[in-house]
């Protein structure tokens, strides 16, 4: 019978395990060095870098599950908690209370004074600026005026629904997005005002931007044109479910792509159209429920930790659809058209002076067609111009390894 590993066996062996791990480290660190020199060099502190990374992020996932909140007090007292984060997971999963959270980008990069002045400030917080100002900083995007704007946007107010630093929720929210909608606006009240809605009041930013809009009521300025005339074209009646295959009908185009040999498959619950798009009213002709980078990363969460932790990460990464196709495609990953093709849109001249590429050369190790992405990682990689390899010489003997 298999005797199950106590708590207070794990912690004893810890420390054990952590000597053990520096000294395997030191010992392949020194041998690198005396082997390669300074590129042995250079390998060991990339390869300390990501690690301090991976331990930072860790940590961060553990003080979150725990609810401790992540300041310099709680790191030094609890820098262990990720630790047990290895032997605990799975349970906590299993409970329901594993919420490793959304952290803003300053926050995960550890660039506190990108907002606060570490010595004295104006504004409480240590911030260098009102918190809006500072928000607009980064978020360039946002329009600061609208024809007709929320009230606590109109006033600067981003932390009535956002935090500043992490959240469980999406976009940083204070909590579940129709919570903090109803906190401000009765559920009687709301009720009220949407008497011939055809379903169970909800999802408020499916026809309202909680930001601002020219239309009344903050709904969005660009309607679905069935939502715009009413709606009986897609509803069958009061809480009956709209079916993907609606959808469809009105969209052969969307049909044809899903159909492709590798698609987004949307037949899952009632209609997985709406796992990207909102049905009713939108900020562009696309009605996407909010940037690529959001939506296409509930899903494809692992693609963009690569991208994000990779040390040179490709550019442009946040507007998928310049290299993927949204429904489907008959090419692998659901790229646009073969990758080659998808690849010369923006790196058109490479093919004409690079290595040979295409279907007539061959890669040795798989039998495949030799493409960009035989050399070349596409999201990044650790490596200057996103090679899987070091290009000096370890990317090129993986198929020339007679030189």
């Amino acid at each position: 019978m298999t005797k199950e590993i106590t708590i207070e066996e794990i912690t004893a062996a810890l420390p054990i395990m952590i000597r053990a791990s520096g000294w395997f480290y030191m010992e392949a660190a020194r041998a690198l060095t005396e082997d390669f020199g300074a590129e042995g060099e250079r390998t060991v502190r990339r390869w300390l870098r990501r690690w301090g990374q991976w331990r930072g992020r860790e940590m961060r996932k553990g003080h979150m599950a725990l609810g401790l909140p992540i300041n310099v007090e709680t790191l030094c007292k609890n820098w262990d908690s990720a630790a047990a984060t290895y032997h605990l997971m799975d349970e906590w999963i299993k409970e329901g209370s594993w919420h490793p959270g959304n952290v803003k980008v300053p926050v995960k990069k550890g660039e506190c004074l990108s907002c606060h002045d570490p010595h004295a400030a104006d504004v409480a917080g240590l911030l260098k600026a009102r918190s809006s100002d500072i928000c607009f900083n980064c978020h360039t995007e946002m329009q600061k005026n609208y024809k007709n704007t929320h009230a606590p946007y109109a006033k600067g107010q981003c932390g009535t629904c956002h935090r500043p630093h992490q959240s469980s929720y999406p976009n940083l929210l204070a909590k579940e997005a129709e919570s903090l909608c109803l906190g401000c606006h009765p559920l009687g009240s709301v009720r009220q005002k949407h008497r011939d809605f055809p379903v169970e009041l909800g999802s408020c930013g499916s026809c309202h931007n909680p930001h601002g809009s020219d239309r009344p009521a903050l709904v969005r300025n660009i309607l679905h044109e069935p939502f715009a005339e009413g709606c009986g074209d897609c509803h069958a009646g009061r809480n009956i479910p709209v079916l993907v295959d609606t959808y469809l009908e009105c969209h052969p185009e969307v049909s044809e792509q899903m159909a492709s040999s590798h698609n987004h498959l949307v037949r899952y619950e009632d209609n997985g159209c709406m796992a990207c798009h909102t049905p009713h009213a939108g900020d562009d002709k696309r009605l996407l429920k909010g940037k690529e980078r959001h939506i296409c990363g509930r899903c494809h969460e692992s693609t963009f930790m690569r991208w994000d932790s990779a040390e040179f990460s490709h550019q442009k990464t946040d507007a998928c659809n310049n290299c993927h196709a949204p429904h489907g495609s008959n090419h692998p990953s659901m790229a646009k058209a073969a990758l080659n093709q998808v690849c010369s849109e923006c790196h058109g001249g490479h093919g004409m002076f690079a290595h040979p590429i295409g279907e007539d050369v061959f890669d040795p190790r798989t039998g495949q067609m030799m493409t960009c992405g035989s050399c070349h990682a596409s999201k990044g990689s650790d490596y200057d111009y996103h090679t899987r390899f070091n290009r000096k010489k370890a990317l090129c003997v993986q198929c020339h390894a007679e030189y």
